[in-house]
């Protein structure tokens, strides 16, 4: 399972809606997850330039691509930032030989910002 931070922000319309009904606050997030297979496993809002930060778990072959578009669709989320995470043991096997092939794919991806 992959780890990831989604840097959520909401529609003006789907805050206006979470300010009137606060029961529903993360269900635009949580139903895009859990339709790929997902695990939302943490969730905070967020005082600055997006709305909410969410930490999420995925199947190895969920793509941070699909998880964006699936985001998408509901029509609540106006902008969405996916960062992958990598956990710190794999991020220590890193170091040896025998690295395996997703820690050394996602550190070569975030390497180049």
């Amino acid at each position: 399972m992959s780890f990831f931070c989604h840097q959520v922000s909401y529609t003006t319309d789907a805050r206006n809606r979470l300010l009137h009904d606060p029961l529903d606050r993360f269900e635009a997030i949580r139903n895009p997850i859990e339709k790929l297979g997902g695990k939302l496993r943490s969730s905070f809002f967020a005082l600055g330039s997006f709305d909410v930060l969410v930490i999420s778990e995925f199947p190895d072959d969920v793509s941070p691509a699909a998880i964006s578009v699936a985001f998408s669709h509901g029509g609540a989320i106006a902008n969405i930032r996916t960062i992958p995470l990598l956990p710190l043991a794999e991020a220590r096997d890193l170091q040896s030989v025998s690295a395996p092939p997703r820690a050394a794919s996602a550190l070569a991806a975030t390497s180049g910002r």
